[in-house]
C-alpha cells in the first residue's frame, strides 16, 4: 500500500470513529479512551513512512476540528525488547516492517512526548507490576488534579 494511501485511510477511519464514537461520548459526558491517536499517525505514518509532518497536520485538522487527548500515555520500550516480544508469534503488516522503521517510528513518538505536557512516558521495559504500578500513579495524580507527573 503507498504511504499515501494508508494516511488517507487511517484518517478515514478516524473521522468515522469520531463522528460515531468519541464525539457522541463526549457529548453525555463519558470518559474516551483510545488505544492509539494522532500522535500513532505522527509516529507511524510520519516517522515510520517518511510522511511530510505538514500533510498529516492538515488531515488532522480538517478531521479532528482542533479534538485532542487530555492525557496520552506512552508505553516506551527498547526496539530488542520489543523484538523478543514478538518472538514466535505471526506478525502482522506493521510487526514485520524492518528495524529502522521502528526506530523511526519510536523516534517520532519521543520527539513528540518531549514537546507536550500531556504525554506520561512508562517504560514498558520494566516488569508488569512496575509499569501497572507507574501507570495507577499517573492516572491517580491526572483525575485528582496533579498533573506534573
Amino acid at each position: 500500500m503507498a504511504p499515501l494511501t494508508e494516511l488517507l485511510l487511517v484518517f478515514a477511519a478516524r473521522a468515522q470513529h469520531l463522528a460515531r464514537v468519541i464525539e457522541p461520548a463526549l457529548a453525555r459526558g463519558a470518559w474516551v479512551l483510545c488505544d492509539r491517536f494522532t500522535d500513532a499517525t505522527y509516529a507511524y505514518q510520519g516517522g515510520g513512512r517518511g510522511l511530510d509532518a505538514n500533510v498529516i497536520e492538515s488531515l488532522e485538522s480538517l478531521v479532528q476540528h482542533g479534538l485532542q487527548p487530555d492525557l496520552t500515555l506512552y508505553l516506551d520500550l527498547s526496539l530488542e525488547a520489543a523484538q523478543a516480544r514478538l518472538a514466535g508469534r505471526e506478525r502482522d503488516r506493521f510487526e514485520r516492517e524492518e528495524r529502522a522503521f521502528f526506530q523511526r517510528v519510536r523516534d517520532a513518538y519521543t520527539a513528540r512526548a518531549a514537546q507536550s505536557a500531556r504525554f506520561r512516558v512508562v517504560d514498558a521495559g520494566a516488569p508488569l507490576v512496575e509499569v501497572q504500578r507507574r501507570l495507577g500513579l499517573i492516572l491517580d495524580d491526572y483525575l485528582a488534579g496533579d498533573q506534573r507527573r
